[in-house]
């Protein structure tokens, strides 16, 4: 086995070379520019734009990957919306590089992809249930799934990893998340406006990384959900930061999500049905009250 990583500067790309690196399991990490991951030896690390076919094209056979894991992605669905042949450009024509080179030297090719593939109407989704995207971020998404799903080669070495807000911390990353807010904002007293009409069940981004490995170790094919194990709406999970942090007093206002004015249309309830994920992969997610501790220790070691 070895598997290429993209998009390895990111958070998820992080926890993924993390895990490879704990179980001796040889990897190629690479993003576009240089290493952030002082945890990543740069003998495994490759410098890659995703859009030169023929760079991808040449690493590919170079190096002889049996899996790609592909984390790479534009997630800034407002930013997406703004910008939508970009979105595309990354989201998209990435992906099919990508999936052409894995096809060319017969690999598994894994496509990370979202809860925003759905409306939002009727979560928490099960593996078959309809899409139906409501941004151009979400679009995207599905037309890289479709490449898979509808591919004219029939190839079958291939899967897809959807998941909801994943958080956690690592080493330069370019974008924050809720929690990492949550955890800065309460305990100062800060107040924390919040929707509460979104629900969502945030991912910790070492269990997502296990999950994502484990379908290459065990030859998994098809469509896999992978998430946290509760759904809860966007203020409830803040609240638990809190519960986790003992804090009393939160300071967090309730507001709607149409208060926002935020370019792109969200889906008000995702949340992922994980059954076939625990009977296949033996994926058993943790939920806030027992992350947190955990990620107050990771916040000192990325620091």
């Amino acid at each position: 086995m070895k598997i290429l990583i993209t998009g390895s500067n990111g958070l998820l790309g992080q926890k993924i070379v993390k895990r490879c690196i704990k179980h001796n399991i040889p990897f190629i990490a690479t993003s576009k520019g240089p290493n952030r991951n002082p945890e990543c030896p740069e003998s495994n690390y490759f410098r890659l734009d995703l859009l030169q076919t023929d760079e991808v094209e040449q690493l590919v056979v170079d190096q002889m990957p049996t899996a790609i894991i592909h984390t790479a992605a534009l997630t800034n669905v407002d930013y997406c919306e703004e910008h939508p042949e970009e979105c595309h450009q990354v989201n998209v024509v990435s992906s099919k590089v990508l999936y052409d080179a894995a096809k060319g030297v017969n690999a598994h090719f894994e496509l990370l992809s979202t809860d925003f593939v759905f409306d939002g109407e009727n979560g928490p989704y099960k593996e078959e249930d309809q899409v139906n995207p409501l941004s151009v971020y979400a679009r995207s998404k599905v037309d890289a799934e479709n490449l898979l799903l509808e591919d004219p080669d029939n190839y079958q070495n291939w899967s897809i990893a959807r998941t909801i807000i994943v958080y956690g911390t690592g080493f330069g990353l370019s974008r924050s998340n809720m929690m990492l807010w949550a955890l800065e904002a309460l305990p100062k007293g800060e107040l924390m406006k919040l929707v509460d009409d979104q629900f969502r069940a945030p991912t910790w981004a070492d269990d997502l990384a296990y999950g994502c490995v484990e379908i290459v170790k065990r030859n998994q094919t098809g469509i896999f959900h992978l998430c946290g194990p509760v759904s809860r709406p966007i203020n409830q999970i803040v609240e638990e930061v809190g519960k986790a942090l003992k804090l009393s007093n939160l300071r967090i206002e309730t507001i709607s999500s149409k208060t926002l004015n935020q370019a792109a249309k969200r889906p008000p309830r995702t949340g992922f049905d994980l059954s076939k994920a625990e009977k296949l992969l033996d994926y058993h997610p943790m939920d806030i009250q027992e992350t947190i501790p955990l990620l107050q220790k990771d916040l000192i070691h990325y620091h």
